[in-house]
């Protein structure tokens, strides 16, 4: 058998791959971050060529590192930043404009325009989403109406639409499929979460051609082989899943009732709600985690948009650290963030506020207030926003939560984990593997093609790196919330509707 798994993780601001070997360990890791487009305010783009030439790029680069050849990998995991939305010719692969970001808010008065046409129920009963600028179906829209003649040319089949898994997929088969896997199909306003299939009613809603469409697979099978070309030789293309579900895999969250949180561009944290799809109460997303076998599982899931990019905001925009390494040092640096408050709503807020129009704001500055206040007011702003979340989720699920699983770039800030653990009342824990999103695709692709036999050598495979206690009293935690949601009242509703 082949020796390794090859993981690619297309994220928001970065490509990267990741070899993984039999035990789960990392092997080797390449990252190459590509540019942000920002057109104008509340709209943000990438060029899919670029994200298509970096993510080929750092695959041959960590094979090159690792000394492997395409003979060593038994299977390729893919897994991408979701809902960003790309339109391509299918004669020429070529996209038609650049793909619009999960982040961006162009077509939050399509939505407004969709909830007072009285549609709000009838996506939120199929699809377990809102209707929110957020996700795929508004983009796909948009693109179809401001793009020359491109309904026209979707109409006649001329031209395809994918997430970036499809993306992927299509240029490492040289065009040969057009796919996409249940996961991310479920975060396109057009998925019926639970029939598993594309909706025509939710297309006929939408203006949105069903030629269009990818076909939409498990999680966990063989879909295909890489082009002759590519990588030397074909390599299986073997499990697919949105970044966040494949998080969640790969902190093997597999029972119901167990949950993890991602820090990376935003903050996604998903709860395990088993075979039942779960309405929220409470604004959260129900989603599809995973379909293997043909069985589906769903999570209840609440987006946070803005948390490592706050920590990118603070480096670029503001300047106050040169390296997004410096703000733990700098935050700790002060005894607490001297009545700062830190809002991040740059695109809005996201669960469980749904508000397209709040927009950033600090509060509390006073003479006294330095960038170690502010830096360490952005670290307790990421913390609060996902506090909120899990309130949500425990109410929704029932569910008394024993511990937070967490990963991805910030989970490495022991200042921040310390107040999340703090802020929620329940332990945080940190695995010692925090690329977790790259290690569930490696896992899903791996159970298909029998690298691994079942998820209980998966589950074996999970250790502790640290548990964060909470020490925080009761009643500080009851205040320092309450400080939090007055602050967030001040943010929303901020921008003019348009």
């Amino acid at each position: 058998m082949s020796r390794y798994i090859l993981a690619l993780d297309q994220g928001t601001t970065s490509s990267r791959a990741i070899i993984v070997d039999e035990g789960g360990h990392i092997l080797k890791t390449a990252q190459k971050e590509f540019r942000q487009i920002f057109p104008q305010g509340g709209w943000v783009e990438h060029d899919a060529r670029e994200i298509w030439s970096t993510q080929m790029g750092v695959a041959q680069e960590a094979l090159t590192a690792a000394g492997l050849r395409a003979s060593d990998i038994a299977a390729i995991g893919i897994t991408n930043q979701r809902e960003t939305t790309v339109v391509w010719d299918r004669a020429t692969g070529q996209p038609i404009h650049n793909a619009i970001v999960w982040q961006d808010r162009r077509t939050a008065a399509i939505c407004d325009d969709l909830i007072a046409a009285g549609h709000e129920s009838l996506f939120e009963q199929k699809t377990g989403l809102r209707l929110d600028a957020y996700f795929s179906g508004t983009k796909i829209k948009w693109l179809l109406d401001h793009v020359p003649e491109a309904r026209a040319r979707a109409e006649r089949g001329e031209l395809a639409f994918g997430t970036i898994d499809s993306w992927l997929v299509w240029n490492l088969t040289g065009g040969a499929l057009h796919i996409t896997d249940a996961s991310n199909a479920s975060r396109t306003l057009l998925f019926n979460i639970h029939t598993g299939d594309w909706d025509d009613e939710l297309l006929a809603v939408l203006d949105i051609p069903r030629a269009l469409l990818p076909q939409a697979r498990g999680n966990s099978e063989v879909y295909g082989e890489t082009a002759a070309g590519l990588f030397g030789a074909r390599i299986l293309i073997a499990g697919m899943a949105g970044d966040q579900q494949a998080a969640t895999f790969g902190q093997v969250c597999l029972e119901r009732g167990m949950a993890k949180n991602t820090y990376g561009t935003g903050c996604f944290m998903l709860m395990n709600t088993g075979g039942a799809a779960i309405r929220s109460r409470h604004k959260l997303l129900t989603t599809l985690a995973w379909q293997l076998g043909g069985q589906r599982t769903y999570a209840l899931e609440g987006s946070v948009f803005v948390a490592g990019a706050l920590v990118q905001w603070l480096r670029d925009g503001l300047g106050i650290i040169r390296s997004s390494g410096e703000i733990e040092a700098l935050a700790a640096s002060v005894p607490d963030s001297g009545g700062v408050v830190l809002v991040p709503a740059f695109v809005g807020l996201g669960a469980p506020h749904w508000d397209a129009y709040a927009r950033g704001t600090i509060l509390g500055l006073t003479r006294g207030s330095t960038k170690a206040h502010i830096a360490r007011a952005a670290l307790e702003g990421i913390a609060f926003q996902s506090a909120e979340v899990l309130e949500a989720m425990i109410s929704d699920s029932g569910v008394s939560l024993t511990e937070l699983r967490v990963d991805g770039g910030a989970s490495h800030n022991n200042l921040l984990m310390q107040f999340q653990a703090d802020i929620l009342g329940v332990p945080v824990v940190r695995p010692k593997i925090t690329e977790t999103t790259a290690l569930g695709a490696a896992y899903l692709a791996g159970l298909a093609v029998g690298y691994w036999r079942s998820t209980d050598e998966l589950c074996a495979q999970w250790q502790v790196d640290r548990v964060f206690e909470p020490v925080m009293s009761a009643d500080e935690r009851v205040a320092r919330l309450a400080r939090w949601r007055k602050a967030v009242g001040r943010s929303l509703d901020w921008e003019d509707r348009a």
